[in-house]
């Protein structure tokens, strides 16, 4: 047999779960603790975290102690019950089945980042001014969907194209479960249509880069003021016309490992540089966790999804009208509500299949 309910130490787990929720139950009905807010916040934190577990676990319980009392019961002389439990039984088996499966991705190892912010950074490839205009679709698609998730957008940074492309954009969508719905979409994003600059009507291909990466916290990424060059100059807007009289733009190069933010959609200078400061930790944290990766297995980083911004992971393809993604396997054809930001059948089936591959990587 395989799998976590083949194993009396996997079942044992789920019990020292189950008696810890319990523990922290009895604790949240403690004075002591409810006087003392930080232990209290905590705990409940802790509860909460654990609750879906538990209840998958209890009613996992009782669907095998059923299963067994109705064998039980086919011994009885009586055809009319043993006909009902002829129906039932299968249906609890059923049921069996699918509370496993449920608990099997419960006790897989969550992501640390999964409830963050995420910064979203876009930019326009190969294409030239298609590339931008498509950017700019990407970002509407995005935006589209956080605004359906009930998420705050806020733009950092972005250079706009002639044609009212991006060439970049940086955004911070700020929700519950960010960076755990959209942390597949990093990578390269390949778009097949008749451009608006073409006046022949040839399908052009072009590609825009993605990446998704969650917020730092500051406890997490300290940036040394001495280990970073300040440079301000004054903001340019489309097609590189000067739009501020003052030198509020904002470049930051982190001399340690040259990573360079700039930042200018704000008139002050301030602000401009807390934004900067921000995407700047957002990627020495993301920089931090691919070396880290890197270091534990490098069969472990394909099968959980780095997001690899090198990777072509997807393709918009107009004159079909279809959607492929090339990591899974996945093509839908209705573009449209895609891009207008009905992106959740997209990251339901990319959540499933890496979940799927990190099961297989933990029963092995």
């Amino acid at each position: 047999m395989r799998g976590i309910f083949s194993c009396r130490d996997m079942l044992d787990k789920l019990q020292v779960l189950v008696t810890k929720y319990e523990e922290l139950e009895r604790k949240l009905g403690d004075p002591d603790v409810i006087a003392n807010r930080t232990e209290y916040q905590r705990s409940a934190k802790e509860h909460s975290d654990l609750q879906a577990i538990v209840g998958v676990y209890r009613e996992y319980k009782e669907v095998l102690r059923n299963i067994e009392e109705d064998q039980q019961l086919l011994a009885e002389n009586d055809d009319e019950l043993r006909e009902l439990l002829k129906e039932e039984i299968p249906r609890l088996k059923a049921r069996k089945e699918e509370l496993e499966s449920r608990l099997k991705v419960l006790l897989l190892p969550k992501d640390p980042n999964d409830e963050r912010n995420i910064l979203l950074e876009i930019r326009a490839g190969t294409g030239g001014e298609e590339a931008s205009l498509f950017a700019a679709d990407l970002f509407r698609m995005y935006a589209r969907y956080a605004e359906r998730a009930g998420w705050r957008i806020e733009v950092m940074n972005s250079s706009i194209s002639d044609k009212g492309g991006f060439k970049e954009i940086i955004a911070l969508l700020e929700g519950k479960g960010a960076y755990r719905s959209l942390k597949y979409e990093s990578g390269v994003h390949r778009v097949q249509r008749v451009p608006v600059t073409e006046s022949q009507g040839r399908i052009h291909t072009s590609a825009v880069t993605v990446a998704v990466l969650p917020e730092a916290e500051d406890v997490e990424v300290q940036v040394d003021p001495n280990e970073i060059r300040v440079d301000v100059y004054r903001s340019s807007g489309h097609g590189g016309q000067s739009v501020n009289t003052t030198d509020s733009a904002v470049r930051i190069t982190h001399i340690p490992t040259g990573l360079i933010v700039t930042c200018q959609d704000e008139k002050s200078q301030h602000k401009n540089k807390a934004k900067a400061l921000k995407v700047l930790k957002a990627r020495l944290l993301d920089r931090m966790t691919r070396e880290r990766d890197a270091k534990i297995s490098e069969k472990r980083k394909s099968q959980v999804g780095t997001g690899d911004r090198s990777e072509r992971i997807r393709t918009y393809n107009f004159p079909q009208g279809r959607i492929t993604d090339h990591r899974i396997g996945l093509t839908l054809y209705n573009l449209e509500t895609i891009l207008d930001g009905d992106l959740q059948s997209v990251i339901d089936a990319l959540s499933t299949h890496f979940q799927t591959e990190a099961l297989k990587e933990s029963a092995a």
